[in-house]
């Protein structure tokens, strides 16, 4: 569960006050609904304590109690307290209308002290929900923008466009060298194939040594370093004649022999050769050779960048807006925080070098493909012109390096 703010409780308490001060207001006594009747004064005291008979509008019966008379009306009034000769005195009173006192009498302000105390208790909470209330809201809002005061939205934008830009490049560059490697594989092959298919067995001796009897593979369909390659260490280490150990020296002796094979064949392939395989491999290759080595520098920038700035853009994720960095927890700031100055620090190399230009125009480069020119023509005119570049970046992607002997 998520820790709450102490000025949210604040806030709450201030509510609950201001609740308090609402419900005492409506608490408070009121007068109520009222009817002016003429009442009779039985007998008065000097400060207008008296006794009254009324007649009931509602009931309709004659009733009798206790009222609070005018003391300063008018002499011919009074009751015979003070003039005995004058018999009953006279009044005008207040019944209540509604309610279970319907009927009773009502003495105008009788209430007045009740409801003042209840007024006066009304203010001071109010007052007092007020002040609790600003103390909340402040502090709260003050807390929430010491929270803020990581979130940088535009610098995490800014980075996601840059990695957007860096993984775009890094993917089309690697798309092209697989086109290459794709286009080279049978060619490579029929190289392979062309190459190991005129070395017997018995040569593979000279450089895998002994362990094995050439004999017993011919018998079994081994007759050529092709087939070496082909059966695989697993079926050789089965057959008769092959001592532990010689099957993987034949395998290993087949593969030198196949890498030596292309090392020397892949300038022939390309240059001697004109069937569709070849135009697929010179179309891939002048994509390649097109952005040049300054491309694929860029793509090997560009994917260090992508791979730095993906981890970065998680951490600093709470920093991309307010309603994000309001909801973190305190480690998810303290780490946004970092990463959006991690951010900043790449950023501000990037643009010093203008990468994102560099890399834009580089991914257009590598786009330019050569759908608009499927026979190959331009690529084997570019080739023609310049066959170095293209057999040494060739050889650089799609050839393997001598394995060496021990």
């Amino acid at each position: 569960m998520k820790h709450v703010s102490f000025f949210r409780w604040v806030v709450a308490l201030g509510l609950v006050l201001f609740g308090a001060s609402l419900a005492v207001y409506m608490a408070a006594p009121e007068d109520p609904e009222t009817k002016q009747i003429d009442l009779t004064v039985l007998s008065e005291k000097p400060d207008g304590s008296c006794t009254v008979s009324w007649a009931d509008p509602y009931a309709k019966v004659r009733r009798e109690g206790p009222y609070q008379c005018e003391p300063d009306r008018a002499p011919v009034l009074k009751g015979r307290a003070y003039d005995p000769d004058t018999g009953y005195g006279w009044d005008t009173g207040w019944v209540v209308t509604e309610g279970p006192d319907k009927g009773d009498l009502y003495v105008l302000g009788q209430d007045d002290a009740e409801y003042d105390e209840a007024m006066d208790l009304s203010d001071d909470l109010l007052v007092l929900s007020v002040l609790v209330l600003i103390v909340g809201v402040i502090g709260g809002n003050i807390r929430s923008l010491y929270r803020l005061s990581g979130a940088s939205p535009s610098s995490v934008r800014a980075a996601r466009r840059l990695e957007e830009v860096a993984s775009r490049l890094a993917q089309d560059h690697a798309q092209a060298v697989d086109a290459v490697r794709t286009a080279w594989e049978p060619l490579r092959q029929s190289l392979v194939d062309e190459a190991l298919g005129q070395v017997s067995v018995e040569r593979l001796r000279r450089s895998a040594g002994r362990g094995f009897d050439a004999k017993e593979l011919r018998r079994c369909g081994i007759r050529t370093a092709r087939d070496v390659l082909e059966a695989g260490t697993p079926l050789l280490s089965r057959l008769p004649g092959v001592e532990p150990g010689a099957a993987e020296w034949l395998t290993a002796a087949a593969q030198r022999l196949a890498g030596d094979a292309v090392r020397a064949g892949v300038s022939r392939a390309v240059l001697e050769r004109s069937d569709p395989r070849v135009v697929e491999l010179l179309n891939a290759l002048s994509v390649l050779v097109r952005v040049g080595p300054e491309g694929r520098v860029a793509a090997e920038s560009a994917a260090e960048l992508a791979a730095l700035l993906g981890p970065l853009l998680v951490t600093a994720e709470p920093a991309a807006g307010p309603r994000q960095m309001l909801r973190a927890g305190a480690d998810e700031r303290a780490a946004a925080k970092y990463a959006v100055g991690e951010l900043r620090r790449v950023l501000g190399a990037a643009e010093r070098r203008e990468e994102v230009g560099l890399f834009t125009q580089t991914s257009i480069d590598l786009l330019r493909g050569p759908d608009a020119d499927p026979a190959g023509v331009a690529a084997r005119v570019d080739f023609e012109r310049r066959p170095a570049k293209y057999v040494h970046l060739l050889t650089e992607l799609a050839v393997p390096e001598p394995v060496p002997v021990w």
